[in-house]
């Protein structure tokens, strides 16, 4: 790989846009449901564990950024908890619309699912191994060549800050109060 194209943990600035690949929180309803503390259908049940057993890897994607994400990540102990490395290497802060990151469950059939576990399963649920990398405002166009170049959607979920921290909002805006904890593979 020639010099200056890795793509590193450390290059977000403020103003950038947060985006993930794919989809967020189908290992952790897998898994949920492995240590029964949740039921889905047979067939919703199938597509999840495939999606915990057999992730998909990024690197099409992952190569098709160079040059243009500043920061990246894969996603194996959560979104919150791995884009807080890059937050913390960084040195800024982000405002990330957790509803978007919700919709990404790609297990439609969760009817019996609280709102609030979907949300988890998106936000701190583990072993998704999708990227999230950060990228210009103006560089929107590009990001979404690069999904459609690499066969990987992209996905916008938010925005690098100054301020440390990371802040959920829902798509309104307002500030998410529910509280979540990164995913432990050893917990």
């Amino acid at each position: 790989m020639p010099a200056g194209t890795a793509l590193l943990r450390s290059g977000a600035v403020v103003g950038d846009d947060v985006w993930v690949s794919g989809t967020l929180g189908d290992a952790r309803l897998a898994l949920e449901v492995f240590r029964g503390t949740l039921a889905l259908p047979a067939a919703a049940f199938e597509l999840a564990r495939g999606r915990m057993e057999q992730p998909t890897p990024r690197v099409a994607l992952g190569q098709a950024l160079r040059g243009i994400a500043t920061a990246a990540v894969d996603l194996s102990d959560g979104l919150l908890g791995d884009l807080g490395h890059v937050l913390r290497a960084s040195g800024v802060g982000a405002r990330i619309d957790a509803d978007a990151a919700t919709r990404l469950l790609a297990i439609g059939d969760t009817a019996g699912l609280d709102p609030d576990s979907r949300r988890a399963c998106a936000v701190a649920g583990g072993d998704d191994y999708e990227l999230a990398f950060t990228a210009p405002a103006s560089m929107r166009a590009t990001v979404e060549h690069a999904g459609q170049s690499s066969a990987t959607p992209v996905t916008r979920i938010g925005t690098i800050e100054a301020e440390a921290g990371l802040r959920l909002v829902d798509a309104q805006g307002v500030p998410v109060t529910q509280r979540f904890a990164s995913f432990d593979h050893f917990a």
